[in-house]
């Protein structure tokens, strides 16, 4: 794959260090209740529906209608959802600045976050300026591992699946990729994405 010529940037988990148990470490100190909590109550299923297009608000009145004595806690997750970014992974940060530098490269962002909270990103985070565009799945009502926001990526910005490769830390939504036909890679670190990349024929 010598022939890449666009790169597509998951958001969270790769370029941005985001967990909610930055907050709920504060919130819960005995280690088994914050584990319960964000098992059962604030879990990934119920924060992926935000990331899907549904509103903080409809979130919020539906659990605490099932958790009413959480509420205090179900409201801090949106209400401090800020204090869930630890910051940039500044290795990758450089890795796509190698890409920004360089005009052999289209860089891209498919990202499952929530529409309403995508916007303090974009203030905090210099680096996402960089990308050509960047398609956010709660703008979209759609997510991965959802072929259609694959299908739309790729037809929105005009991308040649065949010359691009997509990097998500979610096994899950890089399995999905490649079975649309987007090749993909998963990221575990910055050393071993440099190898991935390096082994594919990209510059960096």
């Amino acid at each position: 794959m010598s022939d890449v010529k666009t790169i597509v940037f998951d958001l969270g988990g790769v370029l941005i260090d985001w967990n909610p148990r930055y907050v709920y470490e504060t919130i819960f100190k005995q280690e088994e209740k914050l584990d319960w909590f964000l098992t059962n109550v604030c879990n990934m299923d119920w924060n992926e529906a935000q990331d899907g297009g549904r509103q903080i608000k409809e979130a919020n009145a539906l659990l605490i209608a099932e958790f009413p004595k959480y509420e205090k806690e179900i409201l801090a997750y949106y209400e401090r959802w800020e204090e869930m970014l630890a910051g940039a992974n500044q290795d990758v940060v450089e890795i796509l600045r190698s890409f920004h530098d360089n005009p052999k490269y289209r860089i891209y962002a498919l990202t499952n976050w929530s529409a309403e909270t995508f916007p303090h990103a974009l203030n905090r985070f210099e680096f996402l300026k960089w990308f050509e565009g960047i398609l956010v799945s709660g703008r979209e009502n759609l997510k991965k591992p959802d072929h259609a926001i694959y299908d739309l990526l790729v037809k929105r910005y005009q991308i040649a699946t065949a010359s691009a490769i997509f990097i998500d830390d979610n096994q899950r939504n890089v399995d999905a990729s490649i079975a649309y036909g987007l090749p993909a890679v998963r990221f575990e670190s910055a050393k071993k994405l440099r190898k991935d990349l390096v082994k594919l024929g990209i510059e960096l």
